[in-house]
C-alpha cells in the first residue's frame, strides 16, 4: 500500500487506510489496556498470555533463562574481544552485544549469579531463596514471559498510529500537569492495569524511535511505571489489611500523582536534556493542533498517516521479534546481576538499616507509631519492593503497616525489577540518579500517605 502524502484539509483517507489504522490499534488496545477479570483479579490479556506461558513452562523456565543469560554473556564477550563480522555488520546484533565495559561486567555477573543459583552451588548468600534463588525462580520467569508477548505485540500499539491519536488528545492534560507528551498516558495505563515492565518496554522503544526526549523518557520511566492493581492487593494482604484495600489504593494513587507532579521538577530529572536520542533538541510539540482541526480529528489524521507508513506485515512481525529478543537477551542479565546483588546487600548487610535511621525524626514528626521499627523499611525498598511489607508484617500497629505498605508502592524504583529494567534499557538514567529519585519519591509521598493514614485510622 502506498503511503499518502502529508495530511492536508482536502485529502480524505481511503477505507483501506482507515482499516490499517483501526484493526491493529484496536487489537493492541485489547491486548495491552483492556481490563479483564480472571480468577478473582483484574489484569490485561498480555499478562494473561504471559501467565499461561509461565504456567506451561514452569518446570523448564529456569533452565531456559539460565541458557539465555549464558548465551547473552558469551556473545557479548565475543563481540568485545574479537568483533566478529557476523555481529558487528548487523546493527541490531551490534547494538545488543557490543556494549560498554561496565555493562559487559554486569552481564558477566548475571551469568555467574544465574549459574550459582540454578545449580545451588557456591555461597548460599547468592543462591538462597531470598536472593538469587528468588530472582531466578520467582521474578525472572514472569519477566521472561511478559517480555516475549509484550515485545511481539508492541508494534500494534506503536506502529499503527494509536499513540499519535492519543498523544494529540491527551496533550491538554499531560503537558501542563506533567510536562510530558500526551502519548505518555498509554504507558501509565498499561503499567497500571498490567505490569510496570510493559510500561518500561514501551518507554524505551519510544525513546529509541525519537518520540521521547532524554528528559521525557527518564521522567516517564521513573514516574509512570507503576505496579499493577494485582500486586497492590498482594502487598496489602502481606500486611494483613485486605479490608482496607479501597482507601489503601486511593492513597497510593494520590501520593503517586503528587510525586509525578513534584519529583520531575527537581534534580536530577529536571536537569535532563530535552533532546532526542539523535541529539536533536525538541523544537516544538509534535501534538500541536493546526487551525481548522480539533485535537481528536487532527490526532486521527496523524494516526492514519502513521499507519500508512507502517510497512508490510512481515516487517511488523520482525519488529516484534526484535523487541522480544532485545529485552530477553539485553535486560534479563541486568535484572539477574543487579537484582541479586541488591538483595544480597539487603539480606546480609546492615546498610539499608543505617540508611533508614535518618527517617526516624521525620516519622516521629508525622506521628507514625513505632517510628524506629518503621525506619528500617524506609530505604530497603530500593532493593526490592516486597521486602518492606515482609518486615512490616511483624509491626503491631495497623497504621504503621498501612504507611509502610503504601510507601513501598509509591517509591516505585527497586533494583530487583524496575530499577534493573531501567538500567538495562536505553532510558538515560544512572544508578546514582535512580537512588536519588527513590529518596525524593520517599520524601514527597511519605507526608501524603501519613496524612491519609491519620484520616483513615
Amino acid at each position: 500500500m502506498k503511503p499518502f502524502n502529508a495530511i492536508n484539509q482536502q485529502q480524505k483517507p481511503s477505507l483501506s487506510h482507515w482499516l490499517r489504522f483501526l484493526i491493529p490499534s484496536l487489537i493492541g488496545l485489547l491486548l495491552f489496556v483492556t481490563p479483564v477479570f480472571i480468577q478473582g483479579e483484574f489484569t490485561i490479556p498480555v499478562a494473561v498470555l504471559a501467565g499461561l506461558l509461565k504456567a506451561n513452562l514452569a518446570n523448564v523456565l529456569p533452565l531456559i533463562i539460565t541458557t539465555v543469560l549464558i548465551i547473552s554473556c558469551l556473545l557479548t564477550l565475543l563481540a568485545k574481544l574479537f568483533s566478529p563480522a557476523w555481529i558487528m555488520d548487523r546493527p541490531f546484533l551490534a547494538g545488543l552485544f557490543d556494549i560498554s565495559p561496565i555493562w559487559t561486567l554486569v552481564r558477566l555477573a548475571g551469568m555467574c549469579f544465574v549459574l550459582i543459583s540454578f545449580f545451588r552451588a557456591g555461597p548460599e548468600m547468592i543462591w538462597s531463596s531470598s536472593t538469587g534463588g528468588m530472582v531466578l525462580n520467582d521474578l525472572m520467569p514472569t519477566l521472561f514471559a511478559v517480555f516475549i508477548f509484550a515485545g511481539l505485540f508492541l508494534p500494534l500499539l506503536m506502529n499503527f498510529g494509536l499513540l499519535e491519536m492519543l498523544g494529540t488528545w491527551m496533550t491538554r492534560v499531560m503537558r501542563p500537569l506533567f510536562r510530558l507528551p500526551g502519548r505518555a498516558a498509554i504507558d501509565c495505563i498499561a503499567s497500571w492495569l498490567g505490569d510496570g515492565s510493559v510500561g518500561i518496554l514501551m518507554t524505551s522503544k519510544q525513546y529509541e524511535t525519537a518520540h521521547y526526549t532524554q528528559r521525557e523518557a527518564a521522567v516517564i520511566g521513573t514516574t509512570f511505571s507503576a505496579v499493577s492493581i494485582t500486586f497492590s492487593l498482594v502487598v496489602i494482604a502481606q500486611v494483613g489489611l485486605e479490608h482496607l484495600f479501597a482507601p489503601f489504593y486511593l492513597t497510593v494513587c494520590l501520593a503517586g500523582v503528587v510525586a509525578a507532579v513534584i519529583v520531575p521538577r527537581l534534580p536530577p530529572l529536571s536537569g535532563k536534556k530535552d533532546c532526542f536520542i539523535t541529539g536533536e533538541p525538541r523544537t516544538g510539540d509534535e501534538e500541536i493542533v493546526p487551525e481548522g482541526y480539533k485535537s481528536l480529528s487532527w490526532g486521527i489524521r496523524l494516526a492514519i498517516q502513521k499507519a500508512s507508513r507502517s510497512g508490510s506485515p512481515l516487517q511488523v512481525a520482525e519488529d516484534g521479534v526484535k523487541n522480544a529478543i532485545d529485552m530477553v537477551f539485553g535486560v534479563l542479565p541486568v535484572v539477574m546481576g543487579i537484582g541479586t546483588l541488591a538483595l544480597m546487600i539487603a539480606e546480609y548487610t546492615p546498610i539499608f538499616h543505617y540508611l533508614g535511621l535518618p527517617f526516624v525524626p521525620l516519622l516521629e514528626l508525622l506521628q507514625i507509631p513505632e517510628a524506629k521499627l518503621a525506619s528500617t523499611t524506609m530505604v530497603v525498598g530500593f532493593a526490592d519492593m516486597f521486602v518492606p511489607s515482609i518486615l512490616a508484617a511483624s509491626i503491631s500497629n495497623e497504621m504503621t503497616r498501612f504507611v509502610i505498605a503504601a510507601l513501598s508502592l509509591t517509591q516505585l524504583i527497586y533494583l530487583s525489577e524496575v530499577g534493573a529494567l531501567l538500567l538495562g534499557s536505553k532510558v538515560p538514567v544512572s544508578l546514582l540518579e535512580l537512588f536519588i529519585i527513590f529518596i525524593l519519591r520517599t520524601l514527597v509521598t511519605l507526608p501524603v500517605i501519613a496524612g491519609m493514614a491519620h484520616l483513615i485510622f
